[in-house]
């Protein structure tokens, strides 16, 4: 059983947030992480290793080649190996050709009948859950989204699909995508030995000319040309109001707070 996990190197909101003049993201000058619900689908895929002896976990990801090191730390997690799909001609895809582009990796990589590809359920950058669903349909393969709780009874899954007020139980036979929320575990820190051994486990890189002979990969319908999708623009919100620092200990900080307020009659 081979577990694809497909993740995303998204800009680190906690921090700055630059925007060219074209009002696209400078993502170069951003700090990065991983998507956080990806984590979660990491966890998941290594959590079915730990049960299943003969399950390989590969992480996939589609960006700039230094996205290479958070496979690495994806790795280092445990992941047994990743796929880096890397190319100008990917630059500028919306979701709809993103999800070309990955389906048409994963189908390169070769997907077998007992195979599992997880991804989170959506990236905190565009927050349109919709590349994973759109690589299981690419991919013709039945998908589970929000899953909550995962079992694999033979040839088929078992999952809780969570809702607002609940869950329902779905099964599905593989090969199938599953979609992950952050509530379906805690994912697990990187190990020392992981550390230093994810520099000798194996990282493919996809090109486009890896690629251009899969079916799915169509210039036409890839990067920015292909994208349907037009951003009209991106912005900083401008910063409203002041800040005012309160130096000292809590409880000196504290008074101090209560004074001020008071002062202007909030309490």
């Amino acid at each position: 059983m081979r577990i694809f996990v497909c993740v995303k190197q998204v800009p680190d909101t906690s921090g700055k947030v630059a925007v060219n003049e074209n009002g696209t993201l400078d993502r170069a000058s951003m700090a990065t992480i991983v998507n956080p619900d990806d984590m979660n689908a990491v966890e998941a895929a290594l959590q079915l290793k730990d049960a299943n002896k003969d399950a390989r976990v590969t992480v996939v990801t589609m960006g700039p080649p230094p996205a290479k090191s958070m496979l690495q730390e994806l790795i280092a997690m445990g992941a047994d190996d990743g796929i880096l799909i890397s190319g100008r001609e990917f630059g500028g895809s919306d979701t709809y050709a993103t999800s070309q582009i990955i389906a048409g990796a994963l189908q390169h990589a070769g997907i077998g009948k007992d195979d599992i590809i997880f991804c989170g359920r959506q990236a905190i950058d565009g927050d349109t859950a919709q590349v994973g669903p759109q690589i299981a349909e690419k991919l013709n393969l039945p998908q589970v989204t929000y899953e909550g709780e995962i079992k694999v009874e033979n040839d088929k899954l078992v999952v809780n699909r969570l809702l607002e007020d609940g869950y329902f139980v779905v099964e599905a036979q593989r090969p199938c995508l599953v979609t992950c929320v952050k509530e379906l575990n805690e994912p697990r820190y990187m190990t020392v030995r992981g550390i230093i051994d994810c520099f000798d486990k194996p990282i493919e890189v996809y090109d486009y000319e890896t690629l251009k002979d899969e079916p799915l990969i169509d210039p036409d319908t890839i990067g920015l040309k292909g994208s349907p999708t037009n951003i009209f623009k991106s912005f900083t919100p401008p910063q409203k109001g002041q800040v005012e620092m309160i130096e000292g200990s809590a409880k000196e900080a504290a008074g101090s707070l209560a004074a001020k307020l008071a002062k202007k009659h909030v309490i």
